[in-house]
């Protein structure tokens, strides 16, 4: 293509979409408005001030948004983030779920441009991006247990962020880089004290008879809006729900372990391997009725 060939379909690009396309499955608006730039003193850029969801859109509409945003608004409370209001958090959200049957909606709140120096001064106005693409193409049954392993990764202890999901994420991704064998599907994550905390993108819960259990995320780690519905559920199943400390002697008391997310829903676990050790768990009888009641 000659170079009057390739101005004029960038020029076509940008009447497009205001901005150069970020591929035919993704879309992405800052601030309300289609783009994919964003200022290079957004402090969400400079130190991770900020605070992300995503969400799954399924018939146009995200599953479980009032539980988004309950986290969403707690997380901006707590950061002192100048969040829009919910009702217009609400709409705009609709609004683009709208324009996919299926697919994966993130929203990032940033606290905005700043000035140089960790201190906020007051006067930043926060920055909203959301992007909107294609759900992964499924290759296996979701309903199939899976293989976790124990990453070397620990999470550090601020109990001022625990249950958080904030931008700053570099101990999922030092652990996710651990391993690249693609039958692993998750990395179960420690505390600097040896206590089981989650995945590395997941909440981790363990079955003793009727007795579910899940790590108390009191310092650290993200309480993810999956986790919370079957913390509300467990009970009209017959099941007791509890948040407590979880070691790795406790996995092999189990019988049944499963990791959760927004995406994913609820998966169950068939192997845990830590070096060579390895426990092989056989029953999946929560997981299965968890993701009937909860349509996951």
């Amino acid at each position: 293509m000659s170079a009057a060939g390739r101005t004029a379909e960038s020029r076509a690009a940008r009447s497009r979409g205001g901005e150069r396309s970020t591929g035919p499955l993704a879309a992405v608006w800052i601030n309300g408005r289609r783009g994919t730039r964003i200022d290079w003193s957004d402090r969400g850029l400079q130190y991770g001030d900020g605070l992300f969801e995503t969400m799954l859109v399924r018939e146009h509409r995200v599953r479980v948004l009032e539980y988004h945003l309950d986290r969403l608004l707690a997380g901006c409370r707590v950061l002192g983030l100048p969040a829009p209001s919910r009702r217009a958090l609400e709409r705009e959200i609709a609004g683009i779920a709208a324009r996919r049957r299926d697919g994966i909606l993130k929203l990032m709140l940033t606290r905005g441009p700043g000035a140089r120096g960790y201190r906020p001064t007051g006067a930043e106005r926060c920055t909203r991006i959301l992007s909107l693409q294609a759900l992964p193409p499924v290759t296996t049954d979701p309903s199939l247990p899976v293989r976790v392993r124990m990453c070397a990764t620990q999470l550090g202890c601020n109990p001022a962020l625990a249950g958080l999901k904030t931008l700053n994420r570099l101990e999922s991704v030092l652990a996710r880089s651990e391993w690249r064998d693609p039958l692993v599907w998750e990395g179960l994550m420690r505390d600097t004290d040896e206590n089981l905390i989650s995945g590395t993108m997941s909440n981790l819960f363990i079955r003793r008879g009727s007795l579910i259990l899940t790590p108390l995320l009191d310092r650290c780690g993200v309480a993810g809006v999956m986790r919370r519905r079957i913390l509300e559920t467990a009970a009209d199943l017959g099941f007791e729900a509890r948040e407590r400390r979880i070691r790795w002697a406790d996995l092999s008391k189990c019988d049944e372990a499963f990791m959760s997310n927004a995406i994913v829903g609820v998966k169950s676990v068939a192997r845990i391997e830590r070096g060579r050790q390895r426990i092989v768990l056989r029953q999946a009888d929560a997981a299965a009725v968890l993701r009937a009641r909860l349509h996951v």
